[in-house]
């Protein structure tokens, strides 16, 4: 079997649940060697580990909280060392920004704590995250991003969320004109409905999930191995010629 990422590096924030997971335990299983954080959840990080190394990959995770801009440079502090222990240098090839929190911020009821906070994970700690990983990224390495359609198509519901993904999404523009002359690729992967734990409530809601199901060309919600699968393939060797694009992985929603 070949192994399309191996000898590589990756770092996946909030690698240890959902979707952050399923990336992991992709570029893993293509040859990567896989750096996850985690912030509250070190029993799933453990466990995607564990699952990682049973798969014969391999894994390690590293507790951060993201909200804290001030956290990130010890971040790769730690990543250095760990990743010169296992492969000789703290080289980067593969950086992929999922952390996210939880909330809604509808505009009726949202706080300056609600936006702060958002904004704080969706937004800021992507920027300086990849401040940070730039002196560690190889030439030719890959930035993806995970988005959101919301950042596209705005949710009423959700507009601070929605406007953290636009964010990212532009961020993705900004930073490929930059980095194109290392041939590092960004690129940002906008995933639909996915199940994973944040929308757990609409699929308790039979109603809402014949609706969102017809509204979507493939007839299904997600599964987060195919967000995985979007991402593996941006940071392989198929993916050199694509970079600044926002690609939407939604199975065909509201076409």
């Amino acid at each position: 079997m070949t192994l399309f990422l191996a000898g590589k590096t990756a770092l996946v924030t909030g690698g240890s649940r959902g979707i952050g997971r399923s990336i992991a335990e992709r570029l893993a299983n293509e040859g990567a060697t896989v750096a996850l954080t985690y912030n509250a959840s070190s029993t799933g990080a453990d466990e995607a580990v564990t699952a990682i190394r049973n798969a014969n990959g391999s894994a390690f995770a590293l507790r951060a909280d993201l909200s804290d801009a001030e956290a990130i440079p010890a971040l790769f502090e730690t990543l250095d060392g760990e990743l010169t222990s296992r492969t000789g240098s703290r080289a980067l090839d593969i950086l992929v920004n999922n952390a996210g929190n939880s909330g809604w911020g509808g505009l009726s009821d949202a706080t300056p704590n609600v936006w702060d906070t958002m904004f704080a994970v969706h937004a800021r700690a992507p920027f300086f995250v990849i401040q940070s990983a730039l002196a560690r990224l190889s030439n030719g390495g890959s930035i993806i991003n995970i988005s959101s359609g919301v950042g596209t198509r705005p949710m009423h519901v959700a507009p601070i969320y929605s406007m953290a993904k636009a964010a990212i999404n532009n961020l993705t523009h900004a930073l490929a004109m930059e980095l194109g002359p290392r041939g590092i690729t960004v690129n940002a992967v906008a995933p639909g409905w996915i199940k994973t734990d944040m929308n757990a409530t609409v699929r308790e809601n039979a109603d809402m999930v014949k609706a969102i199901e017809a509204d979507t060309a493939l007839g299904r919600f997600g599964e987060t191995s195919d967000i995985a699968a979007v991402v593996a393939f941006l940071a392989s060797e198929g993916g050199r010629w694509i970079t600044a694009q926002v690609i939407e992985a939604s199975g065909g929603y509201r076409l």
